[in-house]
């Protein structure tokens, strides 16, 4: 790992410890309130406050259980809703995109149409601020500052957005909500139950495959591929993390495993044949 991100990440979380785990998290709109105070007239960069850094880790956090969260409603619409499973599913990868982004430092301060870069430089921590001008979509700025990363750039399981390769998380996706006469995948609706759904994941996390299973719109719908490419996103954020930390943030122990999820998601993962990563 980069050693200076691992110790901006081990900085900021490490501040993190002075509170408990449970009331870490700051209000709705947090890191945006803070970073449009922040951004400067006529200046292209400005100092942050501490606490202004901990809300990119926090934020990145919280995201990322939102990953978890969403992921946990795409399986269990498997068979209640295919179309909605896929969506659930992709939205579940993009917030772990999010997540990923956020510990590398960018966030896109939306209503501004700016895009942030967090710096950590002689123990001082700066923002950079960019012009988004008529530029690409959230979606697509996330996805590929995560893969232009040192960090994921040479793993398979993370891709560019690209909405018009046959291979595509955004493709797929797009077919799924905007395509007309999706009539034949609206089966029976069907909740799967506490069981049912334990045994989705696990299952999800025990397929094995040798190339990275990247949803294929010519397999439409693709649901193992969206739920697998998800699932193993969610789980190399945690990765990630324990190795940045180390098990010394008070506050990431708490978070890594979430309540909601207990019983039903262990994060581990059967490794891929044949796969960098």
């Amino acid at each position: 790992m980069n050693e200076q991100l691992q110790a901006r990440l081990r900085a900021t979380f490490a501040s993190l410890n002075n509170v408990g785990a449970a009331r870490a998290f700051p209000p709705i709109r947090a890191l945006t309130d803070d970073l449009e105070k922040a951004l400067p007239r006529g200046a292209n960069s400005t100092q942050i406050t501490p606490a202004t850094a901990e809300h990119f880790v926090t934020a990145s956090v919280d995201i990322w259980l939102r990953a978890v969260h969403t992921f946990l409603i795409s399986a269990s619409l498997t068979k209640a809703s295919p179309i909605w499973a896929s969506v659930t599913g992709y939205y579940s990868s993009h917030y772990s995109m999010r997540a990923f982004a956020h510990l590398l430092g960018y966030f896109l301060l939306f209503g501004r149409r700016t895009i942030v870069r967090w710096n950590l430089e002689n123990g001082q921590h700066f923002c950079s601020f960019t012009s988004r001008g008529g530029g690409e979509p959230e979606h697509k700025l996330y996805w590929n500052w995560v893969k232009r990363d040192e960090h994921f750039e040479a793993d398979p399981m993370f891709c560019e957005y690209n909405p018009v390769a046959d291979a595509s998380d955004a493709r797929h996706r797009g077919r799924a909500n905007y395509s007309d006469h999706l009539f034949s995948y609206y089966p029976a609706f069907r909740v799967l139950n506490r069981k049912e759904l334990s045994e989705r994941i696990q299952q999800i996390s025990q397929i094995e495959f040798q190339d990275p299973p990247i949803p294929d719109i010519n397999r439409f719908i693709d649901l193992e591929s969206v739920q697998i490419v998800a699932y193993h996103r969610m789980v190399k954020y945690r990765q990630f993390l324990d190795e940045a930390l180390g098990g010394e943030s008070r506050f990431w122990n708490v978070h890594r495993n979430p309540n909601f999820a207990s019983g039903l998601v262990n994060f581990q993962l059967t490794e891929p044949r044949g796969l960098a990563g």
